[in-house]
């Protein structure tokens, strides 16, 4: 299995729309790409989650805000975790 991502909800906030889903990772893998649904990326949050405490943070390796809806993470190896972004 290889980095895999859910989009789970939607919602707006005034003029911005909020897409919240989750991100998994199998033995040897260390992120992807979230494609969020968004057309820009303003905002992305990551947190590891899991019963073990994960060595590193998840980081976002993109300069925002994004000009599209693809989002490359890196990830501890095997780690998962949810996510949330804020666009348009």
């Amino acid at each position: 299995m290889a980095f895999a991502y859910t989009v789970d909800e939607e919602t707006v906030f005034g003029n911005k729309r909020i897409k919240v889903g989750t991100f998994t990772n199998a033995g040897g893998d260390t992120g992807g790409d979230i494609v969020t649904g968004l057309n820009s990326v303003e905002f992305i949050q990551l947190q590891h989650t899991g019963s073990a405490v994960a060595a590193n943070a998840p980081a976002v390796n993109e300069t925002l805000p994004l000009a599209s809806g693809s989002v490359t993470v890196v990830t501890d190896d095997g780690a998962d975790g949810v996510w949330f972004a804020i666009g348009l």
